[in-house]
Formats: C-alpha cells, sequence, structure tokens
C-alpha cells in the first residue's frame, strides 16, 4: 500500500493496534459486545439472517479510557501538525467541538470503528486495518468531500430509478445497505420496510463539497422532494422517520426528516411511472416560486395539511387554497383550467361550486384540488394564467398544452 502519510501511519496504526488490545481483554473479562439482528430478503426465496456485532457503540462507550491512553495522545499530537486532518475534522465534528476531541473523534475513532467493523471484533487484521487507513488518508487529502443522505420511502413504487433534481434520486432499496454503516439500522426504519411492495425505495440525495463548504440542509430538500411526488402521484407517500448522512462515505449522522414529510397521510401507493416523472421533476424545481409567491405558498402548505386532517377542516384548507389562488371565482376559473368543453367540464364545476358553497369535498374535488396547484406550479406566471383563464371564458382564446393536467 502507498502511504500518502509515512509521519502519520506508525501512529495510527499504534493507537488502533493498542485499542483492540484493550477492547479485547474487556470481552475475555466478561464484558458484552451487543449485536444487531439483520434480515435479508429475498424475492422469490427465504429471508437470511445475519448477526452484526455493534462495534460502534462498544467503543463509544468506552471513548474516555481510549482517549487518555499514551498512543491517542501521541497521535493527536501529530495530527494536529497537519492541515489537511484539521480540515476533515472541523468537516465532520462541526465548529463546536475542540481541534483534539475533533481529531480524536473524527480520525482516532472513526479509523478505530472502520477497522473494527472490517474485522467483525476485535480479532486483529492487517488487511482490515490496510484497506480501513487507504480510505483515511483518501478522504484526508482530497480537495472535496461527498456526502450523501437516504431516507427510507413508503407508499410508493417505481420500475426504475428516477432523478429529480441534480444529485437527488429515487431508486431501489439495497439490501444491507444502511447496515453496513449502521448495524442497529433496521429498528429506524419503517415497519415492513424492505419486504413490502411499496416499502422498497428511498430517496437519495448526493453533493460535492468544496473547501470550508456545509453539508446541505438534506431534510428540506427530502420533504421537497416528497411534496412534489405526493402532488404528481396523490401517493399516500412518506419518508424517514430518519435520514442516513454519510461524508466521505463514512457515518456523519442520523436526523430526523421533517414531521410532514414523516407521516403519511391516509391513502393508497400509488407508481412513479415513466409519464409522472417528468412531471415530478418539473413541479419539485417550481416549488421554489412559492418563496416570492405568498398565495402560492399558502396554498401549498394548506393542500399538504389537508391531507392528514378530518372534515370539516380538510375542506376548508382546500376552499382558502384554491381561492387564494383563482381568487373568489375559483370554481370556475378551475374547471375551465382542468376540463375539457367537450368533457365533465360542467360536472367539475358543479363539485366545486358545492365544496365553495361549504359541503365536504368528495373525490372529484379532491383530485381537482391537487390537480390545480400542480397546474399553478407548471404556469410560467400565476398572474397570466389566471388571466388566460378569463379570457377563454370569454371566449376570446384557448390555452395550449395540458401535459401537467393529467396527473
Amino acid at each position: 500500500m502507498l502511504v500518502r502519510a509515512p509521519h502519520l501511519y506508525p501512529l495510527l496504526r499504534g493507537f488502533v493496534l493498542g485499542s483492540f488490545v484493550v477492547l479485547g481483554r474487556e470481552l475475555e473479562e466478561g464484558a458484552d459486545l451487543p449485536f444487531a439482528f439483520e434480515e435479508h430478503v429475498q424475492r422469490g426465496g427465504p429471508a437470511l439472517y445475519e448477526l452484526h456485532p455493534l462495534v460502534r457503540a462498544f467503543i463509544e462507550q468506552r471513548e474516555p479510557v481510549l482517549r487518555a491512553r499514551e498512543d491517542a495522545r501521541l497521535a493527536v499530537e501529530e495530527l494536529l501538525r497537519e492541515p489537511a486532518a484539521a480540515i476533515f475534522a472541523r468537516a465532520h465534528a462541526g465548529p463546536r467541538a475542540s481541534e483534539e476531541e475533533a481529531l480524536f473523534r473524527t480520525v482516532l475513532l472513526g479509523l478505530l470503528v472502520a477497522t473494527a467493523e472490517a474485522c467483525g471484533g476485535f480479532d486483529w487484521d492487517d488487511d482490515a486495518f490496510e484497506r480501513a487507513y487507504a480510505e483515511l488518508e483518501r478522504s484526508l487529502f482530497d480537495e472535496t468531500r461527498s456526502y450523501a443522505a437516504i431516507a427510507p420511502l413508503v407508499g410508493l413504487t417505481s420500475s426504475k430509478p428516477v432523478e429529480l433534481a441534480d444529485g437527488l434520486l429515487v431508486r431501489a432499496f439495497v439490501s444491507g445497505e444502511l447496515a453496513e454503516h449502521w448495524p442497529e439500522a433496521r429498528g429506524l426504519l419503517p415497519d415492513g420496510f424492505g419486504r413490502e411492495l411499496d416499502r422498497l425505495h428511498v430517496v437519495e440525495l448526493r453533493r460535492s463539497l468544496g473547501p470550508g463548504e456545509d453539508p446541505p440542509d438534506a431534510p428540506a430538500e427530502i420533504a421537497d422532494a416528497v411534496s412534489a411526488i405526493r402532488l404528481t402521484t396523490a401517493a399516500a407517500l412518506a419518508a424517514g422517520p430518519v435520514l442516513f448522512e454519510l461524508l466521505d462515505a463514512r457515518p456523519f449522522g442520523i436526523r430526523p426528516v421533517l414531521p410532514i414529510a414523516a407521516t403519511q397521510p391516509p391513502g393508497e401507493p400509488s407508481r412513479l411511472d415513466a409519464f409522472r416523472a417528468p412531471i415530478a421533476v418539473s413541479v419539485l424545481a417550481a416549488l421554489g416560486k412559492a418563496d416570492g409567491d405568498p398565495e402560492l405558498a399558502d396554498a401549498l402548505d394548506r393542500w399538504e395539511l389537508s391531507l392528514f386532517q378530518n372534515e370539516p377542516f380538510r375542506s376548508e384548507q382546500l376552499r382558502v387554497a384554491l381561492a387564494g389562488l383563482f381568487g373568489e371565482t375559483w370554481p370556475l376559473r378551475c374547471s375551465v383550467l382542468l376540463a375539457d368543453e367537450e368533457g365533465g367540464r360542467e360536472e367539475l364545476y358543479a363539485h366545486l361550486t358545492a365544496l365553495s358553497g361549504g359541503d365536504t369535498a368528495g373525490a372529484p374535488a379532491l383530485d381537482a384540488a391537487r390537480r390545480a396547484v400542480v397546474a399553478v406550479l407548471q404556469a410560467r406566471d400565476r398572474d397570466e394564467l389566471v388571466h388566460d383563464l378569463d379570457r377563454e371564458l370569454l371566449g376570446l382564446r384557448r390555452r395550449e398544452g395540458r401535459s401537467a393536467l393529467a396527473v
């Protein structure tokens, strides 16, 4: 193995090897190494089960003992002289930790955990250490950081990966991919995840971070993705309840998904197919328009909150949302927007007029509200859209193109 930091290698190896001796002795004296039970589901075959030793938890519980050792002190002193190590530690530990604490936890403890996980415990293996050390050096000396956040999805199926935005992907879950870094992950996943048909996908956010660049706001970006897919598919969709973060392919954190995205609304699963996927992409890209349009932002919030509310509150949310988007004549404008002259325009108008008059929203009105929000998001300008609808009501001009209205 080509060592890029020969001044660090012997000290870091000495720390990890010495820690193996200390921790192995504890096990010999009766300490318990906890295990996680991981299920690997096979389509068309029996499930396989695997025990993962929770070495990370075992090591972190003994952090004060390991940090007090002489080999740890010597390694930290040498790391303080390496600028790349300081950059790496700040990226992984954040600004609150002291430099010595950050170096110990991210470099020394991280290397120890990676080696122990590769060994499956504390029986030393030279090759396992060499691989873990090589990965550490790549992370230390790369100019950019690679960030990833993964959240499970429930209520959605898809036949192939869907790129919702640059670095934001809906894809199939790979059995064991989370347990590789978090052996305890099974207890943090939704019930039935990885086994049931509508619980086989994740949403993944990836970013390349430049020097000093902070990780993205993954909970917010994943919540926006959930909103866009809900609008496009009407799926009873949720993400989470937590997302798993990696930095330089190393565990970085476990964070809660925002409650609005992590709560599954009543309803049925749906499919993100080849027709709906491009619409979801455009809807997600358009969500940013709400920042400059208070009425649109309020309508989006009310529509999504209505998914979780009982009557009469659900219908009231939709009435206020549609009135904010289209004005007092919203039943008429929405009917023109969403239905063809030859089709069910009159029928849809009856449903929306009933909703406007205080009736409970039925299925046609509920679906019309969702499609109306999608249409506004995909329109170039909301005021222009309303103006065009009024022109059509006067018989002056038909609108062009309705690709978004079939969702």
